[in-house]
Order: C-alpha cells, then structure tokens, then sequence
C-alpha cells in the first residue's frame, strides 16, 4: 500500500505524537484464571487435561483434583509476563534463537490458559512461530501452527500459520516472490498483528534490496522502504507495541540518511516509549544521542 503525499505526512505526525502507558508500579500481578462465578486461581495450580481444568494442588481456596470445564473460565487476569516484549524485541532485531530461550518457558508455564480470553500464551506462540520460522525450523512451525489454530478454532487455521509459510520460503526464491507473499498478509480481513509482522518482514525485505544507480528509482526505492516501516504504526496500530517500536526505529534511520533530522527524532522518541524496557528502545536512545 502506498502513501500520498499529505497522509505519509499525517502518519509520521500521528506515530510521533501518540504516546501509551507501559508501565505501572508496584510487583506484577500473578496470572490468575477466573471463573464465571468470580473465583480465581492461580496458573501455576491448574493443568489442562481434555477440556478439563483440573486443580493440582490446593490454591485459593481450591482444593487438588477439582476440576472445571474450560468453557467454565471466563477471563486471564494478571500482568503481561515480563520476557514477553524483550522476547520480541530480540525477535524484530534478528535474534530469534535469543527470543525463543524467553518465550518458551512462557508457553509451557501459560499453556494452560491459550483458550481463555485474555490469555499471555497466544501472544507468545506467535511471536515463537515467526522466530521458529526466521531459524527456518519448518516442522516447528508447523507443529506451533497446529496449536495456535487448536486455540482459536473460531477462525479455522490461524492467519499466523500463513505467516510462518511466507517467511520460511527458502533464500532461493526471488526477492519479489517474498515481498509479494508478504503483501498478501496485510489485507484489511486479516488481525493487525499478522498485518504489522508482514508489513514489517517486507520493508526489512525492501531495505535490503540493492539500490538503483539510477538517482530518480533509488529514491523511489527508498520512500517505498519508508512507507513499508511506517505502515506498522499508522496502518496496524494495534498490532503491538513493540512492533511499532522497531518499525519507527527503522524509519528514523532512513529519515536520518535523508537529512530529515526533526522527523528522525520525533520517530526515535516514540520508538522509546513504545518499547520502553527492551534492546530496541536503547538503541533509539543511542541513535537519539548521536542526533543531539
């Protein structure tokens, strides 16, 4: 999709001014299941056995061998596990192998809640999934894609798993072949999060192209690169704050070689706040620095 001229300059203004709240005082809250009748119970004393929830050991008041169907669980209550974003950070900076060693114990220890509402573990199997496929470990992902599709069977296969198959095509497939597969991810019917992941791997995919010699198509190549990274934050907003971070960190590095050095700045200030706690917000607050 591409830009005009007076929305790629709302855009920028859009993803520079809006700020959102990361974090919050205090300990983090412990993930609790709650049940339609108010009652709530630690994860870490429930498993998952059918479509059983079964108690294992006494825990709020629960005693060990209760157990309750799934569909008896209404809601997750608890903060965000704190690897989570630093996982996907690791993920969107090309350290998948890194993620993978904090997302996995969050997917064993939060398995138990994937078909409950407001659960942690979806989040961080998908975010597994497009590691598991940037290493090109394609049986993982099919595996991990079985999973998450088990979780959501509202919606059949999860649109992740086509993520998964456009990212593991080999390295011997065109250039164009995988920005167009990538492409066809970030349609107005499919989440925002699948959106923003695509959108996402296509500018890595566009940056890396080799510019033209020609003055007049390397830049034309270069906007299309800008307006790719700025499609996560403006377009797919609510695909992730930390998608969004590295998406605006990418941007301000173009910026930057353009000599659009305001832009830059008001880019690299919101890639902070909205990956506030990760790798990618040090490294804009590096960035930020050599600009001052």
């Amino acid at each position: 999709m591409l830009f005009t001229s007076h929305t790629f300059r709302s855009a920028l203004l859009a993803c520079a001014a809006f700020t959102w709240p990361l974090t919050s005082a205090g300990a983090a809250e412990p993930t609790r299941i709650v049940f339609q009748n108010g009652r709530a119970v630690d994860i870490g004393a429930v498993a998952l056995q059918g479509d059983k929830l079964v108690i294992t050991k006494p825990a709020d008041g629960f005693s060990a061998t209760q157990s309750f169907g799934v569909d008896t669980a209404d809601h997750v209550f608890g903060d965000k596990p704190a690897t989570l974003n630093p996982a996907i950070a690791l993920l969107l900076m090309g350290k998948p192998a890194e993620a993978l060693k904090l997302l996995e114990p969050i997917l064993i220890t939060h398995q138990v809640t994937a078909r409950i509402p407001g659960n942690y573990w979806l989040e961080a199997a998908r975010a597994a999934l497009v590691a598991y496929a940037n290493e090109g470990t394609a049986t993982k992902v099919t595996e991990l894609g079985k999973e998450i599709s088990e979780a959501t069977p509202a919606q059949g296969n999860d649109p992740f798993v086509a993520l998964g198959k456009a990212l593991l095509l080999p390295p011997s497939t065109k250039v164009e072949e995988r920005i167009l597969a990538l492409s066809d991810l970030t349609t107005d019917n499919l989440p925002a999060d699948v959106c923003a992941y695509a959108s996402l791997y296509r500018a890595n995919l566009l940056k890396n192209i080799k510019r033209s010699p020609d003055a007049a198509v390397a830049a034309k190549q270069e906007q299309e690169t800008l307006e790719a990274f700025l499609a996560v934050p403006s377009l797919y907003p609510s695909g992730g704050t930390i998608l969004k971070g590295v998406a605006e960190l990418e941007a301000a590095a173009i910026l930057t070689n353009l000599g659009r050095r305001e832009e830059a700045i008001a880019l690299l200030n919101s890639s902070i706040r909205h990956a506030a706690g990760t790798m990618v917000a040090a490294e804009a607050n590096k960035r930020l620095e050599s600009l001052k």
